[in-house]
């Protein structure tokens, strides 16, 4: 395998850069000045030198452990025209010899500064807006909407924690909601190539560092809310109330509200702006408040290549159709997009019509319980699920279309919210009939100790069940594969679609997707094509 690190994928800007001058920027944002800026044009901003590109602004804000003014002197090398940075900053970036305007926040100032420079606020012609927020499906949600705006003929953008669409053209993620500045680029990038409407999935952590800010969605959404991120937000409520901020009136104009969960209830008595609920009786925490949405979903079949669901709301309105995917919730996920879209203006028969003629919805999630396997042979999931609510939850839908035996893979991230290990391996080993616990981003923990979190929240629970412990997970699918056979099913949570694991900082070439497709083929089971790039050679 090559230990050839991925490259980054790119910071995507306009193809006609803005042409901003600096003196306007000043008077805009009432800002103090050091060094000549008359004459000065700015084309973009960046956060970052190593995405910067010659003519525009850097913007320098305090990090945990340096200052970004300190890498002023790399920006005025790359071709930045001037620094943007607080009174701390302008001292240490003096000797950059660029014109800084100084602020008193960088970072809070700089949604509304990358809409004024890329022309993206709300008062700005934009695209159509769709945000979705909730610990578990906002990237299902994001990539199903995307899907059916296509299937009704709309020109579509993507931006999720696997990918990032314009029009057709696809590009990998960096993060689930990108910094404001390039999230502001890439809204210009999608307007001048007359996208019509964009999914945009919105982190927590984005509400919190001000990645959205500058942006009034047209619709919000919310899936849910479980037991995650306890390693940035001190307990659950400071982490709901992030998501809240979502649902005010400079952030959205509406909001569909999933039931299933029950903070739900508290997203619907927060919202300032009018909300449309939805609900899923079959997998709601409170079937009886869910079964009293404005719209209800019901299950009406699952198989290991789709689930076919009914909808019905307001007016009698009813239609059924097929999410191609596995499980309840993501069927649930499909009618909170389908009634995103409703909200957001998109005609009803309009919809009815495509998914009709289509027989189902046309939409590729990449590594959301995505079927790596072939007609024979154990049916292999690969999911991007690491929360133990996400865990019950995919672990019951695929015993649902499962025969024989489930087997589970899964690891834990390094450095990241441990307080949920525990129920990790217990909500696994619940679910499952085999477990294998393996490796996933260690980044600087050691992976021993974090797959013995994970062993005694399952032995806790199990101590009778059949449970592996391999490292690395490049040993632990082969072993896995060799575990079970015709009828049974392998469900790989975690690594999902990523193409990396992060060891001791080093992005280390990995795919568990074909992973396991290669064990399979190895184990004499056939396997289709890779609708995947892989990233890595024998």
């Amino acid at each position: 395998m090559s230990t050839t690190q991925p490259s980054l994928p790119p910071v995507l800007r306009p193809d006609a850069p803005p042409q901003r001058a600096l003196t306007d920027l000043v008077a805009h944002l009432a800002a103090e000045t050091r060094g000549d800026i008359d004459g000065v044009t700015v084309t973009g901003i960046t956060l970052a030198t190593a995405d910067l590109r010659a003519g525009e602004a850097f913007v320098a804000i305090r990090g945990v452990n340096k200052h970004g003014a300190e890498f002023a002197r790399t920006a005025a090398d790359k071709g930045a025209v001037a620094i943007i940075t607080d009174a701390a900053g302008a001292d240490i970036a003096a000797d950059a010899h660029l014109p800084i305007v100084i602020v008193d926040d960088p970072r809070g100032i700089l949604g509304a500064l990358s809409a004024w420079v890329y022309g993206t606020g709300a008062d700005d012609e934009l695209p159509l807006l769709f945000a979705t927020t909730g610990t578990n499906g906002k990237t299902s949600v994001s990539h199903l909407l995307e899907g059916i705006l296509r299937q009704i003929g709309v020109t579509t953008g993507l931006s999720s924690t696997a990918e990032r669409h314009i029009a057709d053209e696809v590009i990998i993620s960096r993060l689930t909601t990108p910094e404001a500045s390039e999230m502001h680029a890439l809204l210009a990038l999608m307007r001048e190539r007359s996208v019509e409407a964009v999914a945009v999935e919105v982190s927590a952590q984005a509400l919190s560092r001000n990645r959205v800010d500058g942006i009034v969605f047209d619709v919000a959404g919310f899936t849910n809310l479980s037991h995650d991120h306890l390693d940035d937000y001190a307990d659950m409520q400071e982490y709901l109330e992030a998501k809240l901020a979502l649902f005010r009136p400079d952030r959205s104009r509406r909001a569909v509200v999933s039931l299933d969960s029950l903070p739900s209830s508290a997203v619907i008595a927060a919202a300032e702006v009018p909300v449309v609920t939805v609900g899923t009786p079959a997998i709601a925490a409170d079937p009886v408040q869910a079964a009293g949405a404005d719209w209800v979903v019901t299950i009406d079949d699952e198989q290991q290549r789709g689930t076919r669901f009914t909808m019905t709301g307001p007016e009698g309105r009813s239609l059924s159709s097929i999410v191609p995917v596995i499980g309840a919730h993501m069927a649930a996920n499909a009618a909170l997009a389908i009634v995103m879209l409703l909200e957001g203006g998109y005609d009803w028969e309009r919809i009815c019509s495509a998914l009709e003629r289509d027989g189902r919805i046309d939409a590729y999630a990449p590594g959301r319980t995505e079927l790596v396997s072939g007609e024979r042979g154990p049916a292999v999931f690969v999911d991007f699920g690491h929360t133990p609510d996400a865990f019950v939850k995919t672990l019951e839908a695929v015993r649902r279309v499962t025969p024989g035996r489930v087997l589970m893979i899964f690891g834990a991230d390094g450095d990241r919210d441990a307080t949920k290990r525990l129920d990790m391996g217990r909500t696994a080993v619940e679910g499952s009939d085999i477990l294998v616990i393996t490796d996933h981003h260690p980044r600087f923990e050691d992976p021993d100790s974090i797959r013995a979190t994970l062993l005694e929240g399952a032995r806790t629970a199990r101590p009778d069940a059949e449970i592996h412990e391999f490292s690395p997970p490049e040993k632990a699918i082969i072993a896995a594969i060799a575990l079970v056979g015709e009828g049974d099913a392998v469900l790989w949570a975690g690594p999902g679609h990523q193409d990396y694991r992060d060891i001791r900082g080093v992005r280390t070439p990995y795919s568990a997707r074909e992973l396991a497709r290669r064990a399979l083929s190895a184990a004499g089971w056939p396997v289709p094509e890779p609708n995947w790039p892989v990233p890595y050679a024998d």
